[in-house]
């Protein structure tokens, strides 16, 4: 495992840290259908040994229960775990509806209820997980700025912001880092965000690098249709998942297979990589269920310049049947 400097901060986090989206089970709109908090737990453990220093996690994820197994995975571990979560999000327990909320008496409550749950002393890494709603972010921001000051956060960061919202955060109190989507699949990020963090020492952490299993190689109509009823892939309509670009992203995927069979790695490895060729990108989240799947992502085989060029051409083969 290698380790990246995050931005400005002190902060050394490994190339991949593990993701708790998935674990935080289906009470919310965007589960992943049943969980097993055991599992759960022996697979953070699992990637802990594998030399991941950090953990991404988020108070909605769940409705608070992501943030709760997190809290019993790295019980025995904290001095050897940098701890990122998130904010700005409110939720209705009975319906498991998420919605934005940026006040700050919400974000300073947010504070102490990721603190208890998560049953640490201070956060390292806190970010507003969406700029919604828009109007209050600087609110949020300058909230979230004074928790640093109580040394109840170490740093400050966000998620899903663009270069303009980060330029107006920015003189409030310096950004620590973005956490914006970033994949073979979507590349938008690549035009102006990237640069705009490297020039303003920004650290970047990407996630869905793997696109939610579609670039592992294991989806089919089949397997799509396999998924549990409340699973977010089926429910929500991501264009990616949806015809006709998912008959395209997966003749995309199996021109990939004989670039990660010349390696000896499997395709979630190789789109880790090839996140991990920019520069800009400090580390990669990657998610998983069970112990085997995390074994399988937090393993990086580096790409050279043929194979970064040979994907390149593949993505603009897809790009060209979706009209892109």
């Amino acid at each position: 495992m290698e380790y990246r400097k995050l931005g400005f901060t002190d902060l050394k986090m490994s190339e991949v840290g593990v993701g708790t989206w998935i674990i935080g089970g289906d009470r919310w709109e965007w589960g992943w259908g049943p969980t097993d908090d055991e599992v759960s737990i022996r697979t953070i453990h699992k990637a802990l040994d594998q030399g991941v220093n950090w953990i991404d996690t988020a108070a909605c994820y769940g409705l608070g229960h992501a943030e709760e197994v997190a809290a019993r995975a790295i019980k025995d571990r904290r001095d050897n775990v940098i701890v990122a979560t998130k904010c700005g999000r409110g939720w209705n327990e009975e319906t498991g509806e998420v919605f934005g909320r940026l006040k700050s008496w919400s974000i300073r409550q947010e504070c102490e209820d990721s603190l208890r749950r998560l049953q640490i002393d201070v956060i390292d890494l806190w970010q507003i997980h969406w700029p919604n709603p828009e109007e209050d972010v600087e609110e949020a921001w300058g909230e979230m700025s004074r928790l640093v000051q109580e040394g109840k956060v170490r740093y400050i960061a966000v998620s899903n912001f663009n270069v303009e919202q980060l330029k107006r955060i920015q003189p409030i109190h310096p950004v620590a880092s973005n956490q914006p989507p970033y994949s073979m699949l979507r590349r938008d990020v690549e035009a102006e965000l990237l640069p705009y963090c490297a020039a303003n020492n920004i650290g970047v952490v990407v996630y869905s690098p793997i696109e939610s299993g579609m670039l592992a190689g294991k989806f089919s109509h089949e397997y799509m249709n396999s998924l549990p009823a409340n699973d977010w892939r089926r429910t929500k309509g991501a264009a990616m998942f949806d015809e006709p670009e998912f008959s395209v992203n997966l003749e995309f995927i199996d021109k990939l297979r004989p670039i990660a069979a010349r390696k000896g790695c499997n395709l979630s490895q190789l789109a880790i990589a090839w996140v991990l060729r920019r520069p800009e990108v400090t580390a990669a989240i990657a998610g998983a269920r069970k112990p085997e799947q995390i074994v399988e992502t937090t393993i990086v085989n580096h790409l050279n310049a043929d194979e970064i060029k040979e994907i390149d051409g593949y993505l603009k083969e897809r790009d060209t049947k979706l009209k892109r």
